[in-house]
């Protein structure tokens, strides 16, 4: 029998290229996108859902369990960038990552959650970020967002064992994605404290996901994931110094770990 999928954000970038692997498998893939009817050219369904509308969710996870009869896997994927000073970016901006990368994924997993149970089976990934295990200058708000995720992972993973539900994370690295062109940017302030270093830090971020890794790798990740029997807690997908960047903060000390960061950003 065919697994079916669901994908939130699966309109573009990662989710996309998720998407597309999981079809040309054989995976019977639903994926969404807030405004599903703009999107031409997608080789699998794609349904109107906004991870901060729960009337939405709850209407997409309805409408593929009452076509298919099954929800087998789910990818929390839908997320959003954020940038800037702390000190600067818009309390109601903060609000509204947190909203869609994290109490979105939540309602997401409370939606299916039922279903997987009654099937006592089903597979839900969450897809974190290795900025998630750092607090990362100019980029703390979307650092923390990601992080929760994790932490809510950890702890659902283990409440919902006994079910035959299973709940892994999956970190990217910088992948090549408009994920850029989608982020906030809190806007560079012409006399601020932080205007020369967060301006060099916003070049340099932008940078590195122009010359980040190709998409496929992660959907080629998720895919080999899907297939394990017993799923790891954390999975890091990415370049080799951006993996290894979370085994050093666990070795070295605080200040040492801290500095080597501010040495990067240049601060």
């Amino acid at each position: 029998m065919k697994k079916v999928v669901l994908i939130t954000g699966g309109s573009s970038g990662i989710g996309k290229s998720i998407g597309e692997h999981l079809h040309n498998k054989g995976f019977i893939v639903y994926g969404t996108s807030r405004n599903p009817d703009k999107v031409t050219h997608s080789i699998f369904p794609l349904i109107a859902l906004d991870v901060r509308n729960k009337e939405s969710i709850i209407a997409c996870v309805t409408e593929i369990v009452q076509k298919e009869g099954q929800l087998d896997v789910v990818i929390n994927n839908a997320g959003v960038g954020i940038t800037g000073p702390i000190e600067e970016i818009p309390t109601e901006e903060i609000r509204n990552n947190f909203e869609t990368n994290l109490f979105g994924p939540i309602e997401v997993m409370k939606a299916v959650l039922p279903q997987m149970r009654n099937q006592n089976s089903g597979l839900i990934i969450n897809i974190t970020s290795i900025a998630g295990y750092m607090g990362l200058p100019y980029r703390g708000i979307y650092s923390a967002s990601k992080g929760a995720l994790e932490l809510i992972t950890e702890a659902l993973r283990m409440e919902v064992k006994s079910f035959g539900i299973q709940i892994t994370n999956v970190a990217p690295g910088d992948f090549a994605t408009n994920i850029a062109a989608g982020r906030y940017h809190a806007p560079v302030i012409k006399g601020s404290a932080y205007e020369e270093p967060y301006g060099n830090t916003l070049k340099e971020m932008d940078s590195h996901v122009d010359s980040g890794s190709n998409p496929n790798e992660m959907a080629a990740a998720i895919h080999a994931i899907i297939q394990t029997k017993s799923p790891k807690v954390h999975y890091k997908v990415g370049a080799f110094m951006q993996k290894f960047s979370i085994v050093l903060k666990r070795i070295l000390p605080d200040l040492v770990y801290e500095k080597l960061l501010m040495n990067h950003y240049k601060l």
